[in-house]
């Protein structure tokens, strides 16, 4: 049976710690890619914040949900160009995607548990060198924003 197509909506979820450091997990199907968690929605019909709970808890074993988490949707969506070698994963003609940015803080030392069919290693960073780490411009962008966001949260 053939997989269905991806949506071409995703999320894109931060994971920080109080103290600023970024988890980073190394993809198992391009090694030397770093990100944090992403993933496209399961259905048009589910919500970016269901979706992004979803992803975290399948990437990196996290729930969002637990004590001394707090998952803020931080109003941000990136539009760019799917990767020319990921294109085979939507429908004929898809070359764009809108992805919704979220942030999470987890309390320092947070277990981490990865999908080995999505991930090969993580690491902890502090947020600087997080960014300049991620293969991605949208993802590094985004960890720029911990330090109004975290400032917000206040």
């Amino acid at each position: 049976m053939a997989k269905p197509f991806k949506i071409p909506q995703s999320v894109l979820v931060v994971i920080y710690t109080p103290s600023w450091n970024v988890l980073l997990m190394e993809r198992f199907d391009a090694p030397g890619f770093w990100q944090s968690v992403t993933g496209s929605k399961d259905t048009a019909q589910e919500a970016f914040v269901d979706a992004a709970a979803r992803e975290v808890m399948e990437e990196t074993g996290i729930d969002v949900h637990a004590d001394g988490h707090t998952l803020c949707d931080w109003a941000l969506e990136n539009v760019y160009e799917i990767y020319p070698q990921w294109r085979h994963r939507y429908e004929p003609g898809v070359t764009l995607n809108t992805e919704h940015v979220f942030g999470l803080c987890v309390p320092e030392q947070t277990f981490v548990t990865l999908s080995p069919r999505e991930h090969t290693a993580y690491c902890w960073l502090p947020w600087r060198e997080a960014a300049d780490r991620c293969f991605s411009s949208s993802n590094a962008e985004a960890i720029t924003h911990i330090p109004a966001f975290a400032d917000q949260m206040k």
